[in-house]
């Protein structure tokens, strides 16, 4: 598969997947966890009016080195942030870290 980033400013994503015959716009979102981050870090908002298909958390070390990599659809993105109960996830379209990881696959170390 091949990943190409996106124009600056576009709207929704931050790059383009080609392969297996289609084409997935990438919203992609990172966090940097240190020996002493809190355990509850949250993703940054992700908006269900954009244009997107995936979401990718990247999760970096100290040295803003990358450690894993997790993928979520829009689908089951959009199902977690539906869920009630939380004022962060269903207004501000905020997860957790943990709540993405659960919802998603890691796709990187394979």
């Amino acid at each position: 598969m091949k990943v190409q980033l996106s124009p600056a400013r576009q709207s929704g994503y931050d790059a383009i997947r080609k392969g297996r015959g289609k084409e997935e716009r990438l919203q992609i979102k990172g966090r940097r966890f240190t020996p002493t981050s809190k355990a509850s870090q949250r993703l940054g908002s992700i908006d269900l009016l954009k244009e997107w298909d995936v979401v990718l958390l990247v999760l970096l070390d100290e040295h803003y080195e990358p450690t894993e990599i997790f993928e979520a659809d829009r689908q089951a993105v959009t199902a977690a942030l539906k869920k009630p109960g939380s004022r962060a996830r269903n207004e501000r379209g905020s997860l957790a870290v943990s709540q993405f990881k659960s919802i998603g696959s890691r796709i990187w170390p394979s």
